[in-house]
């Protein structure tokens, strides 16, 4: 069996909880070939680049790979507005680069937060506490695009499930649960309700026909 590598540059540390998602995605979209995933952490790197496009060049210098996933989120901007600026970076970075690899984006509408919204139970085992009896309300999945904060909102979900108080609550790793959802869900099929993560799977079916990487 061929090994498919694919580097997910984003937009924060926090982001590469995105990675399990990535992976279901290039699985449920027929992958044959074994999957490699990595994190470009540029933040150690001895002059960390600015700007997207050198942060694209960095990636691929770095952590090189047949498919380099791009996290930027929309953050107010339209979401193809936020693409666009995005294939311009990709332009300007592959012009000097080689042995170029396949570049999907990744551009939820707020915050990549929002895309761990969707399971209840995984957000209670996350937060260490899957038997408990706390009242928690997620919200429908069609409007978390929408949500002015999820990633507070996903954190309070996270103390309120983990039944914690006072200072333990406070103290709690809030960043290391939401990384645990993603590991813990098996599945992402209630994403495909979201116009974003649904035109990022479109792009990425494209890709994985055009590289025969559903072909074992």
């Amino acid at each position: 069996m061929s090994e498919l590598r694919f580097t997910l540059l984003s937009d924060g540390g926090s982001d590469r909880a995105l990675i399990p998602i990535l992976r279901w995605a290039l699985i449920e979209n027929a992958v044959q070939w074994s999957i490699q995933p990595s994190w470009a952490d540029l933040r150690h790197l001895r002059k960390p680049p600015r700007g997207l496009a050198n942060k694209i060049a960095a990636a691929l210098e770095y952590w090189p790979c047949e498919l380099l996933f791009i996290h930027r989120d929309a953050e107010g901007e339209e979401l193809q507005r936020r693409r666009q600026e995005i294939g311009e970076a990709v332009s300007q970075a592959f012009a000097r680069a080689q042995n170029l690899p396949q570049a999907v984006f990744v551009v939820p509408v707020r915050m990549s937060e929002a895309w761990f919204l969707t399971d209840l139970n995984a957000i209670r085992q996350a937060a260490g506490n899957p038997g408990g009896t706390q009242q928690l309300e997620i919200p429908a999945v069609h409007s978390i695009e929408a949500l002015p904060d999820p990633k507070n909102l996903l954190y309070e979900l996270l103390r309120d499930a983990s039944g914690l108080s006072g200072r333990r609550r406070r103290k709690m790793q809030v960043n290391h649960a939401v990384h645990r959802i993603g590991q813990l869900k098996c599945e992402f099929n209630a994403l495909r309700a979201l116009d974003a993560f649904r035109q990022m799977e479109q792009d990425l079916r494209q890709v994985i026909g055009r590289c025969g990487w559903d072909a074992a």
